[in-house]
């Protein structure tokens, strides 16, 4: 029998959204400021539960994104995780990691930011990633979100998908949001907003 730790990325093992760093780290503090309020709409609907997550989500992605090539998005995804995702990091999570490798438990990522600034890096560590993926259209992003966003009941569906949950004998999983919930009662032991203080609450 095994052992698994599933982490929720964005505000539990990072101190901010990386979705949000990534933009303005690929386009600039002005055009983020610029987006975000040409798209205040959207997010205001999203906010008192008029639309979905996901829709709010691509129409942000296909303000800053849409017609990239994935190539460029790629290399600026792997430069972002070289270059931002260390300062971002919380210190205590990443202990918690260590002490789990230790004691023989798989880590796996599990967050609806897309994969390709969280997978280069986790990868480095020997991580397994289960993240939101972006849809492209002849080799450029599309603007939308490849199937579901990762995001509550799917990131329980994505874990079912890869791992046969019984065949673990111990199960930990850590998040922060109301959508890491379902994810949270998989596990025979959860950490909800574990890292923001020197130890585990």
């Amino acid at each position: 029998m095994g052992k698994i730790a599933f982490f929720d990325f964005d505000g539990t093992i990072t101190t901010k959204d990386t979705l949000l760093e990534f933009i303005r780290f690929a386009h600039g503090n002005t055009k983020f400021k610029i987006g975000f309020l040409l798209n205040s709409p959207w997010l205001i609907l999203f906010k008192i539960g008029l639309i979905k997550n996901q829709l709010a989500k691509e129409k942000i992605l296909s303000f800053f994104f849409k017609d990239m090539s994935i190539e460029e998005f790629q290399q600026k995804s792997n430069e972002f995780a070289k270059e931002k995702i260390p300062a971002l990091l919380r210190p205590a999570a990443l202990k918690e990691i260590a002490n789990l490798q230790l004691k023989g438990y798989e880590i796996t990522i599990v967050s609806a930011s897309p994969g390709n600034w969280i997978r280069p890096w986790a990868e480095k560590y020997g991580y397994s990633t289960i993240a939101s993926e972006l849809a492209i259209s002849n080799f450029k992003l599309s603007g939308k979100i490849e199937g579901k966003n990762c995001h509550g009941q799917e990131k329980v569906n994505r874990i079912k998908k890869i791992y046969d949950i019984a065949s673990f004998e111990n199960i930990k999983a850590y998040g922060d949001t109301k959508g890491d919930l379902p994810m949270l009662k998989l596990a025979n032991q959860f950490f909800y907003k574990p890292f923001r203080a020197s130890k585990l609450e």
